[in-house]
């Protein structure tokens, strides 16, 4: 049998390149976010008189806002009583503070930055930052304690994912498609979402763990520090009900998120 004509020796031979798998598979607005914190928690290396400083002039502190006071003073004047509503959700106390929350954040946040885009998503957590304060200034009107963490704003991403991480075809579904399509199926109604077992599990898990681990938010006073959790519910509540203000993917009809539900589930079974 004769053998296959050989190319000639000074012919050039080609070869197909395989396509290069990317460095980062996070989209890229939870990847600066994540970078973000991680700079500016650099500041720990900072003078401590200069850290502290900054946790007093960037941190939430309800005490700024109480009328009756008329002597003292805050670091950051007048303007923090604006700006404080959020840059206390990119300051932590420490690297394990910093990297709990960026660990709850890497699932959830990761599907909603793809969702939402990067303008939204960036609104989305500042959105809930301010729902996260609003609910610790409520709790604790008196409090001189400044509360830092993004941990409200965590709670609100969880939160927003969960009204679509369950339905068939997203990233907690048991027939899940891949990330860019998981995170763009259409989100079940609010009141659909609240009757799905799963979800309703989930919630229950949740709260369980903030009440007992208090996990996020951290109020710093010297070497001590609390669990502002409150500040975690008011995040948690305002993702899951503003997220279809900047939710860009159309809503389905209650008939097919429940489809889509039940579909899902018997496909696992």
């Amino acid at each position: 049998m004769d053998s296959p004509p050989q190319p000639p020796s000074d012919q050039p031979v080609v070869v197909e390149e395989a396509p290069r798998e990317p460095i980062l598979t996070l989209p890229w607005p939870l990847t600066a976010y994540v970078v973000l914190l991680a700079l500016i928690h650099l500041r720990v290396l900072l003078p401590p008189e200069l850290d502290n400083w900054t946790i007093d002039a960037f941190g939430f502190i309800p005490k700024r806002y109480d009328s009756s006071l008329v002597n003292l003073q805050f670091a950051g004047g007048a303007g923090a009583k604006v700006w404080t509503f959020v840059t206390y959700s990119l300051l932590h106390a420490n690297l394990t503070h910093l990297g709990f929350n960026v660990l709850w954040l890497l699932p959830f946040g990761s599907a909603l930055a793809r969702r939402f885009g990067g303008l939204r998503f960036f609104l989305f957590l500042a959105v809930t930052a301010v729902a996260g304060a609003l609910a610790h200034l409520v709790t604790h009107e008196h409090a001189v304690v400044p509360m830092i963490g993004a941990s409200a704003s965590v709670s609100g991403a969880m939160a927003a994912a969960i009204r679509f991480a369950f339905v068939r075809g997203s990233f907690l579904s048991f027939s899940r498609s891949d990330a860019d399509t998981a995170a763009k199926v259409p989100a079940q109604p609010l009141l659909h979402a609240l009757r799905d077992r799963r979800i309703v599990g989930f919630l229950g898990v949740w709260f369980v763990l903030n009440f007992i681990f208090g996990a996020g938010g951290i109020g710093v006073d010297g070497d001590s520090a609390g669990v502002a959790w409150q500040a975690h519910i008011g995040g948690f509540f305002a993702g899951l009900l503003l997220f279809a203000l900047f939710d860009p993917v159309p809503r389905v009809r209650n008939g097919d998120a429940a489809d889509a539900s039940s579909q899902d589930i018997s496909s696992g079974i």
